[in-house]
């Protein structure tokens, strides 16, 4: 937020609100919440396996027709996001982001295991006040047994 004289807004305090919309991002995709992640990522093109995606309904379609979803609501993963590197310029309100993602998931029987490993690549703006994702580009570099988490199609692209 700036002050009144114009000045930047504080930098510990954008890159919290950073560090928060990729760590929400991480508990939609574990929650299920695909709507939600539509709507966190709505202002954002989504790169992943495929073409890209723009636009809430897109994307919470695109989060549909690939990820599995068990009878509680789940795709029964933890992601899980590391080496975060965010580099802010407060003037121009944009910031840019890397990091890791680890997927782990398990189910009754699926032993906890490693499923995926990748970069996260981000890009944000502050609209109103406020940081939102503008892009993000997921490369995957390692893949496990993904045959309970995507969908057939999907881990085919």
């Amino acid at each position: 937020m700036s002050t009144s004289i114009g000045m930047p807004a504080d930098p510990t305090l954008s890159y919290r609100a950073i560090e928060n919309l990729i760590a929400r991002y991480a508990e939609l995709v574990d929650y299920g919440d695909f709507a939600g992640l539509g709507t966190l990522l709505a202002d954002a093109t989504f790169t992943g396996v495929g073409e890209p995606v723009s636009g809430r309904d897109a994307i919470e379609k695109m989060f549909h027709d690939t990820l599995i979803v068990y009878a509680d609501g789940t795709p029964r993963t933890q992601h899980v996001t590391t080496n975060v590197a965010i580099e802010v310029d407060e003037q121009a309100g944009t910031a840019v982001s890397r990091s890791y993602v680890t997927v782990l998931q398990a189910l009754p029987d699926f032993p906890l295991q490693t499923i995926a490993a990748g970069r996260y690549h981000d890009r944000f703006e502050r609209r109103e006040g406020q940081w939102r994702f503008v892009e993000r580009r997921v490369r995957i570099n390692l893949i496990g047994d993904v045959s309970r988490h995507a969908h057939q199609v999907a881990a085919q692209r």
